[in-house]
């Protein structure tokens, strides 16, 4: 079930909040409960188990971790707990792409397990296993209820494509929350705008980049527009995505982390990966950076530790050498940074550094929507002139013109202008309307949202792949 369907919207949400706030306070983590099962068995009723048994596996495990004082003890457990919860995520996004590179490195002929991608399990993999590093770290009590457990890893806003939330931040409110008048008009308020980003714009975004990628012809022009759409696509998906869930979670009382802060103003990579994705980064800066001993030892050693990182985040996205390709793209770009490019580039003027950042990034996004490196390198040598292609193609000028409207707004909505313009507008004496703008803002967002979904547009969710 997604967020953006008519399923969802207008039954499912209405019915939960409706069972939510009837019931009394002790049953409410229980509706939540049910509901958030309900909704991942939705899609394909298999995966739940799987998704539930792995949760019940990290439960029990932090329970052990807890209960021995003996370090060795501990770190045996929390290394157990750890392979364990990773056996699904490793076995069913990972298990094919190693049998396809054991078959060519070795004279084998390994069959391909051809098992389909449990939705969300790279998500809510890092949610437990965040969990039992805090449990044996002693940064948070020991969760002895298994179903708040439970609740922590299946809650429906934000099991199939984060954020990837920490159980430290929403411990108390697993037991106590409250919701008021404010906070539920902000959680629908914040929904909202995010179903907007999603289905008005990253998803006539994705019919520009479809259209252009299944062209005959090709050229220079269609592959940087393409470029530019996919760069402003996924991240109206994604962000779109992060603010409905950070909404619903509003809506019942929880007050999950924000996600992204405009990242395509960043004036650096390092700046970049600071604001994108954000739930992620930090992730893998507490729990894999910091650990290998971040930058606190040799030049040597803090390249390695970026290096492992960067892997890792790479095959995070994805069982594939274009996204092992990713990671190291962006390795290399931080690790040019941190060497020096980064004073340059504070140096500049704002406008020259934001470019920079933004023109990386959309050649990182060509690597990352490849299907394999070599439509990658293929697509990159034309992008620069290096293929042969014409400088433009009818079809090109004809898509770039019909969908023109839609990148300028999409480039504006991508900075905190029109935020910062109805902030400005509420404040001047003059116009004392700014609620009733953001409501009908609001109304015909959802109007045409719904309309779009009726007449069946193209609805795909990027991140649910990962």
């Amino acid at each position: 079930m997604l967020f953006s369907s008519i399923s969802f919207l207008y039954y499912f949400l209405p019915a939960v909040l409706a069972l939510y706030f009837m019931a009394p306070r002790r049953m409410r983590n229980a509706i939540l409960l049910l509901a958030s099962l309900f909704f991942y068995t939705w899609g394909e009723p298999r995966f739940s188990i799987i998704m539930v048994s792995t949760a019940m596996t990290g439960y029990l495990a932090g329970l052990v971790i807890n209960h021995f004082k003996q370090d060795s003890l501990r770190k045996l457990t929390l290394t157990a707990g750890i392979a364990l919860s990773l056996i699904p995520l490793g076995l069913f996004k990972y298990g094919d792409f190693a049998i396809i590179n054991l078959n060519r490195l070795f004279p084998v002929a390994l069959a391909p397990l051809r098992l389909a991608l449990p939705i969300g399990v790279s998500f809510y993999t890092f949610q437990i296993l965040s969990y039992l590093v805090d449990v044996f770290r002693k940064d948070l009590e020991v969760e002895r209820n298994p179903f708040d457990f439970l609740m922590y890893v299946a809650f429906f806003p934000q099991l199939i494509a984060g954020p990837i939330v920490r159980f430290r931040t929403i411990s108390s409110e697993l037991r106590n929350r409250i919701v008021d008048l404010e906070l539920m008009a902000s959680g629908i308020i914040r929904f909202v705008s995010g179903l907007g980003k999603k289905i008005l714009i990253a998803n006539t975004l994705a019919e520009l980049v479809h259209h252009l990628q299944s062209a005959v012809t090709g050229s220079i022009l269609s592959l940087w527009v393409q470029a530019l759409a996919f760069t402003l696509q996924i991240y109206f998906d994604f962000s779109g995505y992060s603010d409905m869930a950070i909404g619903l979670g509003r809506m019942f009382g929880f007050q999950f982390l924000e996600n992204f802060d405009y990242p395509y103003l960043s004036t650096s990579i390092t700046e970049f990966w600071r604001r994108w994705h954000q739930s992620l980064g930090s992730w893998f800066r507490d729990y894999v950076y910091i650990p290998l001993g971040g930058s606190r030892g040799s030049t040597v050693k803090t390249y390695r530790n970026l290096l492992i990182v960067w892997l890792l985040t790479g095959l995070w996205h994805g069982a594939s050498w274009n996204f092992v390709l990713w990671g190291l793209f962006y390795f290399l770009l931080l690790a040019l940074e941190r060497a020096g490019l980064g004073k340059l580039l504070k140096k500049l003027p704002k406008p020259l550094s934001v470019f920079y950042t933004f023109f990386f990034v959309q050649l990182g996004f060509v690597i990352f929507n490849a299907g394999d490196t070599g439509l990658a390198f293929a697509n990159l040598s034309g992008m620069f002139g290096l293929a042969g292609l014409p400088l433009a193609d009818h079809m090109a000028v004809y898509y770039t013109k019909s969908y023109l409207l839609t990148l300028i707004i999409a480039l504006i909505a991508a900075t905190p202008f029109p935020k910062q313009l109805l902030t400005r507008l509420g404040r001047r004496r003059t116009f004392q309307l700014s609620d009733w703008v953001t409501v009908g803002g609001i109304v015909l967002i959802m109007v045409f949202s719904t309309a779009s979904l009726i007449d069946g547009s193209f609805n795909p969710f990027l991140y649910f792949r990962f």
